[in-house]
């Protein structure tokens, strides 16, 4: 299992750390750049397009992935190095391969879309229309939904369309500070990998290789973004992470009768509850103030820390802590066999998200128009 991760983890790393070096560079020449103004935090100009990056190492690793996976099939044996326990799972890689990269298809459209928003500052109808678009391309042509509501079809299909969205824009909203938004998209996606290779009667090899991939190209690329970030992964970034998480936690959670109990439906809640209620509290309190959902301020946990005296990568790490607490709970839904376990551990779960509300509450004069756009 240790050559698995590996072999997923690292390649992905690598890539992303010289394609987001390779970036650091370009991004200013070709107008990528995020300038100090009146709604930002940072205060010096600093290169976008660390999403490049991101996204390079994911597309790049699953391809060669896929070509080391044809090879190895035409050969006549086997190498003796590759594990056993995941040999009967290679056909599956290419049998796959049509969804796969429905996926990263349309993970790209987001993509390039970000990268138009990051230099033209697009109109946020235009893009909910399209993230719109692609949720249902995935759930309708790539039949990627939440199967919990199997005598219901419809309406499982419409919650996976709107899991999918609402984790496009929740992890947009999050890229607010240096290496926050991918420093919780590390966590959780290391979080739903263990889960897939561990918690799962039958390991979900692809899944979990997926995750891992996607996590080895988040790190690779906070190399670059630790505070003080050096450069932005921007609305290319965020986008392509967050739809990834979706579809990911949506195949990551299949319910079958026969192998698991219907609370490992909660699963995802639990492990992404911080950036969700961040999300939902943060457009709850915008429409309150009769503004646009999509109206930069300073209403996000991060903003209300470093309001409470907190540095701010002291406030990037209590709430990347903060998701590893409630991610730890998502993992043990997988260990409990009854829901009165499972409701205890949802208990636990909204005790963190009250510790948070109470620090968000004790911020009583957060300025309604200041704030990093997000």
């Amino acid at each position: 299992m240790l050559f698995f991760v590996l072999a997923c983890f690292v390649p992905a790393f690598v890539i992303a750390v010289i394609s987001t070096g390779i970036m650091r560079r370009v991004a200013p020449k070709v107008g990528l750049i995020d300038r100090p103004a009146a709604r930002k935090v940072h205060v010096t100009p600093t290169p976008m397009g660390g999403g490049i990056g991101i996204w390079l190492a994911v597309i790049v690793t699953v391809a060669l992935g896929q070509l080391v996976v044809w090879w190895l099939l035409r050969q006549p044996e086997l190498p003796v190095w590759m594990p056993e326990i995941v040999r009967p799972y290679l056909p599956g890689v290419l049998n796959r391969s049509g969804r796969l990269w429905l996926i990263l298809g349309c993970g790209t459209v987001l993509f390039a879309m970000g990268l138009l928003d990051d230099k033209y500052n697009l109109p946020w109808k235009p893009r909910m229309g399209i993230q719109f678009l692609i949720a249902l391309t995935l759930v309708l042509v790539g039949d990627i939904r939440a199967t919990l509501f199997a005598p219901a079809p419809a309406l499982g299909a419409a919650l996976s369309v709107i899991w999918i969205v609402v984790l496009i824009n929740s992890f947009n909203f999050l890229d607010n500070m240096d290496a926050l938004s991918a420093g919780i998209g590390l966590i959780a996606a290391l979080i739903f990998a263990f889960v897939m290779l561990t918690g799962t009667m039958v390991p979900r090899w692809l899944v979990a290789g997926l995750l891992l991939i996607l996590a080895g190209s988040l790190a690779g690329f906070l190399v670059h973004n630790r505070p003080p970030a050096k450069i932005f992964m921007g609305d290319s970034g965020s986008q392509f992470l967050g739809m990834m998480m979706g579809t990911l936690t949506l195949l990551g959670t299949f319910y079958d009768e026969s192998t698991a109990s219907r609370h490992v439906i909660l699963a995802p809640l639990c492990v992404l509850a911080i950036p969700l209620y961040d999300t939902c509290s943060v457009v709850l309190i915008r429409l309150a103030q009769g503004r646009s959902p999509f109206h930069p301020d300073k209403s996000h946990f991060s903003h209300r820390l470093t309001a409470l005296g907190l540095s701010k990568p002291k406030a990037v790490l209590t709430v990347h802590l903060a998701t590893l607490t409630t991610g730890l709970g998502g993992v043990l839904l997988y260990r409990v066999p009854d829901w009165t376990s499972a409701i205890l551990i949802v208990a636990l779960i909204l005790c963190v998200l009250s510790i948070v509300a109470i620090l968000e509450a004790a911020v009583l004069n957060t300025p309604r128009d200041s704030g990093e756009p997000s």
